[in-house]
């Protein structure tokens, strides 16, 4: 008679051993897209990730994360780009060495885009995004002309700072790897006139410095594989410098009139363009978070756009 064992719940006859039968997570909430043997669950807004299945180490226990907080508002005068919202993700994870969930509903919180600078001056800064353990700062305010602060805000990343102010600091609380980037300093009179703002800071780069042209670009963002997403991967995030959809770029600063009329571009992630030649800041683009743009020197439209709310996004192997 075969010799038989039992060993951690599995199975063994003779010589052969057969192990655990697979078990997959599955969850509801969001909008569920299929890509192979994955499912994404896209939160836009908040809501319930309820996982009904936490599977098993044979299949899947745990999930991957992209979890983006809302961008910061643009400064007003001379202003800051704002921001971007901080950019926390654990892609590509093993099925089973990602995130673990068990069988629960996790509340899924989506901030809100911080609004653009105008009485008072500087931007408002972006609110968080949460899932589990898992929180991402909103992204920094732009600062606005004095005698209101000029400085740029802290956050997720930084605000850039207007005319004579400082870019805020990014990675605000810290974590590792860090969420986001520092913003750009404004513009100052010596040893170069310059009148614009800092660019906002983005997720993979810092955002720049104002320069005797106009506003500092904001900080460019990180991409996320089109894989996450499958087939609908152009429906979230925004192109970038390379493959994938990126997200959390910084806002452009607003142009300044004596030194240049130009306001920066808005890093790749949806951060917002600066204005230029009397123009506002421009609002970025919503689920992105990414940062508003700063608002134009001397003008009597001069606020600073809007910062982009945020997204979540959960991804695991369900087959």
């Amino acid at each position: 008679m075969p010799l038989q064992s039992t060993r951690g719940g599995a199975s063994a006859k003779g010589f052969g051993f057969t192990g655990a039968s697979p078990k997959f997570v599955a969850a509801t909430g969001g909008t569920i897209l299929t890509c192979g043997n994955f499912k994404t669950h896209v939160f836009t807004g908040p809501g319930s990730f309820v996982v009904t299945n936490q599977g098993n180490k044979a299949g899947s226990d745990s999930v991957e994360y992209l979890v983006v907080a809302a961008g910061g508002g643009g400064g007003a005068r001379y202003g800051g780009g704002a921001g971007a919202g901080g950019f926390r993700q654990n892609y590509p994870s093993p099925a089973t060495a990602g995130l673990p969930v068990t069988e629960t509903s996790f509340p899924i919180t989506v901030g809100a885009g911080g609004a653009g600078g105008n009485s008072p001056r500087f931007g408002v800064t972006g609110n968080p995004s949460i899932f589990s353990t898992i929180t991402s700062a909103g992204g920094g305010g732009g600062g606005g002309e004095a005698p209101l602060p000029t400085a740029g805000l802290t956050g997720g990343s930084g605000g850039g700072g207007a005319y004579n102010g400082t870019g805020g600091a990014g990675n605000t609380p810290p974590v590792s790897p860090p969420q986001g980037n520092t913003g750009g300093d404004g513009g100052q009179i010596a040893p170069t006139v310059s009148f614009g703002g800092g660019g906002g800071g983005g997720a993979a780069a810092v955002g720049a410095k104002a320069v005797a042209g106009g506003g500092g670009a904001g900080g460019i963002g990180s991409p996320i594989a089109t894989t996450v997403f499958g087939p609908t991967s152009p429906s979230y995030g925004t192109p970038g410098p390379a493959p994938g959809r990126y997200f959390a770029g910084g806002g452009g600063a607003g142009g300044g009139q004596e030194g240049g009329p130009t306001g920066g571009t808005g890093g790749s992630g949806g951060g917002g363009p600066g204005g230029s030649t009397g123009a506002a800041g421009t609002d970025a683009t919503g689920n992105t978070g990414g940062g508003g743009g700063g608002g134009f020197g001397e003008s009597a439209t001069k606020i600073g756009g809007n910062g982009g709310s945020g997204i979540v996004v959960i991804r695991y192997k369900f087959q």
